[in-house]
């Protein structure tokens, strides 16, 4: 559980870009509540990200988790760019690959930190080799999966939009 009050508001921002991305992954494209989820994902994300950078509870510095939180921004930014440049080529099937892979980010995340819980749990004790094994493994597993659906969802997308 977080320990400050930067914690909490990293914490609620993470839930609410899970629960705005995952209905994002879930709806039609283009509508009008996609652009307002969108927005709701894009603001929780700047506010999850600019957190992570202020959390060091591992090893007091900068370390691999800031390393992600330092991908996740620039995967969010990557998607949102083609929103504000039109002259951005192939800008919506750029915008949905990048905020595609900015939610699967998050499910990595996601699925570490509720992993990385399980030592605690369990009462084994937790060392930094279990911790980062359960990280790797979490992040690998989901990040799997989710290009599986990407790879489907980018012929779709193509087809509708135009490819790359």
């Amino acid at each position: 559980m977080p320990q400050d009050f930067i914690g909490w508001v990293h914490t609620l921002a993470a839930i609410l870009a899970l629960l705005a991305g995952s209905l994002i992954l879930a709806k039609t494209k283009g509508t009008s509540l996609h652009k307002k989820t969108g927005r709701v994902y894009g603001v929780s994300m700047l506010i999850v990200c600019s957190t992570a950078f202020m959390i060091y509870r591992v090893h007091n510095t900068f370390g691999i988790l800031h390393v992600f939180a330092l991908i996740s921004t620039i995967t969010l930014l990557l998607g949102m760019l083609p929103l504000y440049l039109k002259s951005y080529k192939n800008a919506i099937v750029s915008h949905l690959s990048w905020m595609y892979w900015s939610v699967i980010g998050l499910y990595c995340a996601f699925s570490a930190e509720i992993l990385t819980r399980l030592p605690m749990i369990l009462d084994i004790q937790n060392t930094h080799e279990i911790f980062y094994t359960l990280v790797g493994v979490s992040t690998g597993l989901v990040g799997f999966i989710g290009s599986r659906f990407f790879k489907k969802n980018k012929n779709t997308w193509e087809k509708q939009f135009g490819s790359l």
